[in-house]
């Protein structure tokens, strides 16, 4: 037995998802990176078997009531791991996106900001002094009674609940009604109270456009449908319903995100009448700091309001500023200087939150942890990447343990220790092929990472294509950026470049279909492909209805009399009833997010047993979704519908993922690559425009070249490519690079260099520039 002073940690017999029994000793108190190509097995073992026992060990600890709902969970596969500290996790899963939540909320500055004001602000004459909740729009003490503290409302008007006046209600003009049955029976209504359906709307009095509109009356009247010759319809009594309360209904209270959308479209926010977009309470904008309210300063830089929080004459103001600029600083030195207190959440990149998280750990203090990053250079330029590397070396400083899954060569070169799981993704990874010195990896012939790491061979220089047109883009003004007009040239490779913040996002988001020569726009974004285990990479693709077709065309399925529905787990009839065919059943954990455990009745094969008897080439149904895209190429290799499927899939590098791996697994790279592949496999006619956010996100370089041979390859076959990058070896393989900046935030937001990546290396004042002269051939 290790003594409890064992200078390593020790993992012994690692059996998650793919690791292959693996043995391995990590030294603590330094940094280590994990690495390897996507779906290897990194993951697996920094997050899905050391950081899980750590997890399991304090639930352990923890009062009986949890331990019991621990053990549903189930620990990792592993045979013993010693010298395990305390663990903290900073992972790149999204929270649930909430416009209430902000930088503030996340980094608990809007707590110190709110005390500062409560104790230090300058009140009104005769004003009571207010508590720090009263400074909060999340709660019911500070929230504006008129937006509920949101600082906006949603109104509509008659131009965006009709937008073809010339149509009459019978063909449709108020588009913001409902479809099918339920919108016929609106019309229907209108008809029996009166109202002429069949004539152009703008020839409508407008107290009766007001009224159909507007109205939140909601008479009942009985409706005589027009009969069909072929069936009976009997008059039914019939509630009307006006255009703006079915939209507001919908908006406020559908569980359905696609008709909230759609109800959406038929809203305008405006900023609130009775706070002015403040959030707050009239009685808490009155108070001031340093001339400004609390609202005011929500909405500055967080480098703007470091220097205006100067100390003041008394101890308390002191304490308080100098508290709020301690913790404001980590932020800024992570590159996020130009975010605001009150920007929301969900607005944010997976990247930019957890390295909001983790500035906020630098202030913990804790020591003697370990720390499990999840790729915490993923959506970072790479003058940002230094910084992160200062942030990690003051973790460790401070006597922890810096555990990093990355991709980024910088991470890995300024690691102490390397950990490089492979050889490939999936059934054929899983092994540790080192773990030591970075510098003795370059003997490990079949790591992938070691030809990228230690190859000072200048890249193949690339002929620049020539564009066949350009498309103009802008003015544009909107968050930092100012009027700017930039040019894409069609027919090539663009690459979008700049630090964070400095407006990438914003600009490629102009793009549209409405501009002169985009012809088909398909836009790739990082956003989840579904939000629950229920949906995965084989219902999304299309993939599992084909799949479903062949299990129902068996001799086995139609002696049973079992159709195509029998085999989908998310009707009734073939899945497991106690999860309803998901699989997993949440566990509720008090004080704690719920967790997802195996089906106690089906041990996560989402069938009922008579499902399961039947069997094609071998396999039942769950069998077949526990296949990785690689191993299902192999099995339906004879089936072209399914094969096409997985052919693209294996192109964009993800042949290592599951075909039932649920959505809530996959990180955001993996799900725009998923999306990707959907587009590749349709037939495509005429000119595309591809448009791409960070694409190499989550992606090894022995991947990402894979990835660049697809979408050169869209290229070559005649369609646009734009992508949004921070890899600067993508970047000198495109054929026009478009750099914003200089800095982020109020900084940035201006084109900075245009051009073939070797002008835009020599631009002068852009942050990219040095990087990409660095990898230029």
């Amino acid at each position: 037995m290790h003594s409890s002073h064992d200078p390593n940690v020790r993992v012994r017999g690692a059996r998650e998802h793919n690791l292959k029994g693996v043995d391995v000793d990590i030294p603590r108190d330094v940094l280590t990176v994990f690495t390897g190509v996507s779906g290897s097995g990194k993951s697996s073992l920094a997050f899905g078997t050391i950081y899980a026992e750590a997890q399991r060990r304090y639930f352990e600890s923890v009062a009986p009531y949890a331990r019991r709902l621990i053990h549903q969970v189930g620990a990792p596969k592993v045979g013993e791991i010693t010298g395990l500290p305390p663990a903290v996790s900073l992972e790149q899963r999204r929270s649930a996106p909430t416009s209430r939540s902000s930088v503030g909320t996340v980094t608990n500055l809007s707590n110190s900001l709110r005390m500062l004001y409560s104790r230090a602000g300058d009140y009104p004459p005769g004003a009571e002094r207010l508590d720090s909740d009263a400074f909060s729009p999340n709660t019911a003490a500070g929230a504006c009674p008129e937006c509920h503290g949101l600082g906006q409302v949603h109104r509509t008007t008659e131009e965006l609940l009709v937008p073809d006046p010339a149509l009459s209600i019978r063909e449709g003009a108020i588009a913001a009604w409902p479809g099918a049955w339920q919108g016929k029976n609106l019309r229907d209504i209108l008809d029996a109270l009166g109202y002429d359906v069949e004539r152009p709307w703008h020839a409508l009095p407008a107290e009766q456009r007001e009224w159909i509109l507007f109205t939140d009356e909601q008479p009942v009247v009985t409706v005589h449908p027009v009969r069909d010759a072929d069936r009976i319809q009997r008059p039914y009594q019939g509630t009307y319903m006006s255009a703006r309360r079915y939209v507001m209904k919908t908006f406020s209270d559908s569980k359905s995100q696609t008709l909230r959308a759609k109800a959406e479209r038929f809203l305008a926010a405006k900023p609130c009448p009775a706070c002015g977009g403040g959030r707050l309470r009239p009685e808490a904008l009155a108070v001031t700091f340093a001339g400004r309210t609390i609202a005011e300063v929500a909405a500055l830089p967080l480098t703007e309001l470091a220097g205006t929080l100067d100390g003041g004459a008394s101890e308390t103001v002191r304490v308080l500023t100098e508290d709020l600029r301690s913790r404001i600083a980590p932020v800024v030195e992570l590159g996020l200087g130009y975010l605001s207190l009150d920007r929301a959440t969900p607005t944010l990149s997976a990247g930019e939150l957890q390295r909001l998280r983790l500035a906020t750990q630098l202030r913990s203090g804790l020591f003697g942890v370990v720390y499990v990053l999840d790729e915490p250079s993923a959506g970072l330029h790479p003058a940002d990447t230094e910084a992160l590397l200062r942030v990690l070396a003051r973790l460790k400083a401070a006597g922890n343990t810096v555990f990093v899954v990355e991709h980024h060569l910088d991470v890995m070169r300024g690691a102490d220790w390397l950990v490089d799981v492979g050889p490939l993704a999936g059934e054929h990874g899983g092994r540790v092929l080192h773990s030591g010195p970075v510098a003795e990896l370059a003997a490990v012939t079949e790591s992938a990472t070691a030809r990228f790491l230690f190859d000072d061979s200048p890249a193949a220089v690339r002929q620049v294509r020539d564009p066949h047109g350009r498309l103009k883009v802008g003015p544009v003004t909107r968050h930092n950026l100012r009027g700017v007009t930039a040019e894409f040239p069609l027919g090539v490779f663009t690459a979008v470049t700049g630090v964070s913040g400095s407006g990438k996002s914003t600009l490629i988001g102009e793009i549209t279909e409405d501009l002169a020569g985009v012809g088909r726009l398909v836009s790739v974004d990082q956003k989840p492909i579904g939000r629950t285990p229920r949906s995965n990479l084989a219902t999304y693709t299309g993939l599992f209805d084909v799949v479903r077709k062949v299990f129902a065309a068996t001799d086995e399925a139609r002696a049973r009399g079992h159709g195509v529905g029998r085999f989908s787990f998310n009707v009734a009839g073939g899945r497991c009833e106690t999860c309803q065919g998901e699989g997993f059943v949440s566990v509720e954990l008090l004080f704690l997010p719920s967790t997802y455990a195996p089906c106690p009745d089906c041990g996560g094969a989402r069938y009922n047993p008579e499902t399961l008897q039947v069997a094609y080439r071998g396999r039942n149904i769950a069998q077949v979704l526990d296949l990785t895209v690689e191993a299902a190429a192999e099995f339906f290799a004879d089936t072209p519908a399914v094969a096409r499927s997985l052919v693209t899939l294996i192109d964009v590098g993800l042949g290592y993922l599951r075909l039932g791996q649920p959505a809530t697994e996959l990180s955001g790279g993996e799900a725009q690559r998923i999306k990707l592949a959907s587009e590749l496999q349709r037939g495509r006619r005429g000119h595309t425009l591809y448009l791409l956010d960070e694409p190499t996100t989550g992606l090894h370089p022995a991947d990402v070249e894979v990835l660049m041979r697809q979408l050169h390859g869209l290229v070559d076959a005649g369609h646009t490519v734009v992508v949004v990058e921070h890899d600067m070896s993508v970047v000198a393989g495109a054929d026009w690079v478009i750099d914003l900046g200089p800095g982020g935030g109020d900084a940035g937001g201006r084109i900075v260099a245009a051009g073939p990546p070797a002008r835009v290396a020599g631009a002068r004042d852009s942050a990219t520039a040095p990087y990409l002269a660095r990898v230029m051939p």
